[in-house]
């Protein structure tokens, strides 16, 4: 059921905010919570949390009142300006409490990915020097008592959920509401303490270390002020306005920098509501039932999603699979019209209209998105394919630019100016340069604004490779288009030059076949090589629906990703993607991957970036089956588990040799009402 209507304050909320514009500049973002708290009082919802079923209202107030409580709690314990704080969990109203709990005393906090392992919790914590650990739950407690000994400078650990902890006798275990009592001792003894701890804070403080996604090793700790971020929020704002009547689902990790920009940063400066899902796996559920204004994802939610559109339409009736087959082309058509910045003829926008109210409507409100004014993905490319779909079905998709070192955003489309291959131009204060550039006026993407990061956290050497005259280097290869947009390329120590000299982008590649419905992954390779091959990892519930559809048995993804039938219907899709590109980068030869990328094995980063470097390394054999005679490759791998155990999987992989597009063509020319209808 949908509990929250749409009550139309934009204009008012527009307007209310440029009348306070001036009183949000140069605030520390726990002054802003408090202005939010006098001005909403209890009148607004800053916050929502599904338990049990339910949605659990914050106002403003109890919000600001649960800061102050665990704040003054800390300083009790010992707790004092420049102090680390690490935070370990799910999206929960504890770990705003606690973050900004942590820059009210002046104190500095972090966030660690849930499902890290334990040498990427020790490293992050040990790094950091957090004396104090918020933890969410039992698991997570268990990760950090379990490296207890390994961890020197920690002293106490908070936990959050009470659930499976009774028996636990720790000296260094709180609860988290007991802190909140101990806060309000204390605040009884020092009455005002915390507001003139409030009024000392400066914009200039560090209010965040970021931990970067660490695609090439470790992670590196941004240092990111007050300013940094509310400057990027209140400029994000100026071209892609938020309002205080919008709704927000916060589902994507906290220690991201692109959910502190949100959940964090803009909430705060804006005044919007944000609402955590029960759990991980509930989140599309709540997102339909919020039904939010504001979506901010990286492209592999968008991917997911158009994954489970196609794929469902293929279980529907049979009146709405054609009705889907029939609208799509419409959708696409009037996506092309908005793309080239033309009016569609009156023909196509009745057409478009019919369309919406037959399938786009009611597809658009399963999704949640009934409601949704301003969408869009960053930290990592989205292909043009998945880009032009949510523009099919009438989602104003738009990409956003940007890295942990400038808070999140440099570009971001504007509306009226979308164009699915680039990234947008740049926000306010913002600028955008290409460095040493090619003859072509491809060359380095450097930018710099009042975001901009003070460095790396204990690492002068790469703050300095990074940091120049005042520039960040992003190491990102882009050129700026005739419509002034940036065009960015991929990773410049990502692209990739055959033997004979042609050069490519596997990202680019990658991401037109994380377009197909049964592809979750893929790593395109062939950096001096003689041509372009690609391991691919299926997408084990929708290729595994596939398979039960037509009575393909399986056991587990390694037996499922090995069978014939199942190559037969990726090749088909590498096909597709392969009549795209130009005839040098198309792929000659791929390979099923027997399991998932992972990044407990290392091959991802927790925002589930590729590792490149390290796949090269771990998947050698694979890698030279693929540029050999062999049609088949036995393998054994060691696969590693979350709590640190391994297991021995030994497999025979096919390798697949890709025929020629002109080899499908005949089989695939058919009318457009056949293909509506079916046979």
């Amino acid at each position: 059921m949908r509990h929250f209507p749409n009550w139309d304050f934009e204009t008012l909320a527009k307007n209310s905010l440029t009348n306070t514009i001036k009183d949000i500049e140069g605030k520390p973002l726990p002054v802003l919570l408090q202005s939010n708290a006098l001005r909403y009082n209890d009148s607004r919802v800053a916050l929502r949390e599904k338990e049990y079923g339910i949605w659990q209202p914050v106002t403003w107030q109890v919000y600001y009142d649960h800061v102050r409580y665990f704040a003054l709690g800390l300083k009790a314990l010992g707790f004092r300006k420049d102090d680390k704080l690490a935070i370990i969990g799910d999206n929960r109203p504890e770990w705003l409490y606690a973050e900004l709990a942590a820059q009210s005393l002046g104190g500095i906090p972090l966030g660690i990915y849930q499902d890290s392992i334990l040498t990427e919790v020790a490293y992050i914590i040990n790094h950091s020097e957090a004396r104090i650990v918020v933890a969410e739950d039992q698991e997570q407690v268990d990760k950090i008592l379990e490296m207890k000994e390994d961890l020197p400078l920690l002293e106490k650990i908070v936990y959050t959920d009470p659930k499976g902890m009774r028996n636990y006798d720790e000296d260094e275990l709180l609860y988290f509401p007991d802190v909140g009592n101990l806060g309000k001792d204390y605040e009884s003894e020092h009455p005002g303490e915390f507001e003139d701890g409030l009024g000392a804070l400066k914009d200039s403080d560090i209010a965040l270390i970021s931990y970067t996604s660490g695609t090439t090793g470790f992670p590196k700790g941004s240092l990111l002020t007050h300013r940094n971020m509310l400057q990027m929020a209140l400029n994000l704002h100026a071209v892609d306005p938020k309002y205080e009547s919008d709704e927000f689902v916060s589902f994507l990790p906290l220690p991201w920098i692109g959910e502190q920009m949100m959940a964090v940063s803009s909430a705060l400066a804006i005044g919007f509501t944000v609402n955590f899902p029960e759990e991980p796996e509930t989140a599309n559920a709540d997102l339909y039932e919020i039904g939010p204004h504001v979506m901010f994802s990286p492209p592999r939610v968008w991917e997911g999603l158009s994954r489970s559109v196609m794929v469902k339409h293929l279980d529907a009736s049979w009146l709405k699979r054609r009705l889907y087959k029939l609208a799509m082309p419409v959708g696409y058509r009037m996506a092309d019209f908005k793309f080239a910045r033309a009016r569609a003829p009156a023909g196509w926008r009745l057409l478009y209209g019919l369309m919406h109210l037959l399938v786009f409507r009611a597809l658009k409100d399963r999704l949640g998105f009934a409601r949704l004014r301003s969408a869009s993905t960053g930290g990592a490319a989205l292909g043009p394919d998945v880009f032009r779909f949510f523009h099919a079905l009438g989602v104003n998709l738009k990409q956003i630019y940007g890295q942990t070192e400038i808070s999140g955003i440099s570009c971001i489309h504007r509306d009226g100016d979308i164009d699915f291959d680039s990234v947008g131009k740049p926000i306010p204060e913002t600028e955008i340069q290409i460095h040493n550039p090619d003859p072509s006026g491809v060359g380095e993407i450097i930018s710099r604004s009042p975001a901009l990061f003070q460095g790396y956290y204990k690492n002068p050497e790469e703050t300095k490779n990074t940091l120049r005259e005042g520039w960040l280097h992003s190491g990102d290869a882009g050129y700026i288009n005739e419509n002034g947009h940036l065009v960015c390329i991929d990773r410049i120590s990502d692209l990739m030059r055959l033997e004979d000299g042609t050069q490519f982008s596997p990202m680019y590649i990658e991401n037109k076949l994380k377009f197909c419905p049964y592809i979750v992954e893929a790593v395109v390779l062939g950096h001096e090589k003689p041509h372009v091959t690609a391991m691919i990892c299926i997408d084990f519930k929708h290729t595994g629906k596939w398979a039960e559809d037509r009575r393909i048995g399986y056991t587990t993804y390694t037996d499922l990703a090995g069978k014939t039938e199942v190559y037969d219907l990726i090749e088909r899709e590498v096909v597709r993607v392969n009549r795209t590109l130009p005839e040098g980068a198309r792929i000659q030869k791929f390979l099923l991957l027997y399991k998932e990328l992972d990044p407990d094995d290392e091959e991802l980063t927790r925002t589930k970036k590729v590792r490149r470097k390290f796949i090269n390394e771990k998947y050698i054999k694979e890698i030279n089956g693929l540029y050999s005679n062999q049609q088949s490759l036995a393998i054994e791998s060691i696969i590693r588990y979350q709590d640190g155990k391994t297991a021995t999987l030994n497999t025979t992989l096919q390798v697949r040799t890709v025929k020629p597009p002109e080899e499908y063509a005949a089989t695939e020319r058919v009318s457009f009402w056949k293909r509506v209808f079916g046979r």
